[in-house]
């Protein structure tokens, strides 16, 4: 047997070990919050013993932890990747990051009740408050990158960012706690309403106003909507 072939495939199915252990993690939180995920309840439900759960993960702390990074890394780079591929104008890179946060993949019921879970433990536990910090500061910063080239002077961008976040944030909050009311899509409307009110230089409850050309392809003002 080729060693080298061997040990890439132990690598290969460890890390496919952990990665079905942290999937079960954030089933775990959903449906039994924090203190609820133990061990033994994240072996169960993934149906491997403790002992083989304590292989890959020594702690619950060890465990809660590798799954708060694997949400945090997760929601990054979903929004980078959005605003990557998103048109050059301020308006539709942030048009691209607040549908990101509404994305069938990121904004799930377990990953919600998950997010929400691991909040309500970081005021008492610093790791956690870190990690889930520097994940907003960065996503806040470019937001208010963006609100900087869409606003007039005079108007603090960076006060208009933190209220479309905080409004983005009250949103996911308010599908955990109540997704009879309000679905998903209903969530994303709403954030896009949002944007149209509050730049509506910008910004139509269907998107960013397009631009306006003139014949040497230099932008105009944009258009007003009727």
């Amino acid at each position: 047997m080729n060693t080298s072939t061997s040990t890439g495939r132990t690598r290969i199915n460890r890390a496919e070990r952990r990665s079905e252990l942290i999937d079960a993690t954030i089933d775990c939180l959903a449906r039994y919050g924090y203190e609820g995920t133990t061990i033994g309840v994240v072996a169960e439900a993934v149906g491997m013993s403790r002992g083989i759960v304590n292989f890959h993960f020594e702690t619950k702390e060890q465990l809660l932890l590798e799954t708060l990074r694997f949400l945090s890394d997760e929601y990054r780079d979903h929004w980078r990747a959005a605003l990557a591929q998103a048109g050059p104008s301020a308006a539709e890179r942030l048009w691209a990051m607040v549908l990101a946060d509404f994305d069938r993949r990121i904004c799930t019921p377990r990953k919600l009740a998950a997010w929400c879970a691991f909040r309500g433990e970081a005021k008492a536990r610093p790791t956690y408050r870190s990690m889930c910090n520097d994940t907003d500061q960065e996503n806040l910063g470019v937001v208010a990158d963006l609100c900087a080239e869409l606003v007039p002077a005079g108007i603090d961008a960076h006060k208009l960012a933190r209220a479309i976040v905080c409004m983005l944030e009250g949103l996911w909050l308010h599908l955990m706690i109540a997704p009879k009311n309000l679905s998903r899509e209903e969530a994303r409307d709403v954030a896009a309403s949002h944007l149209a009110i509050v730049l509506p230089e910008h910004f139509m409850p269907s998107g960013p106003i397009p631009a306006v050309r003139s014949s040497l392809g230099r932008p105009l003002p944009e258009a007003q909507p009727s």
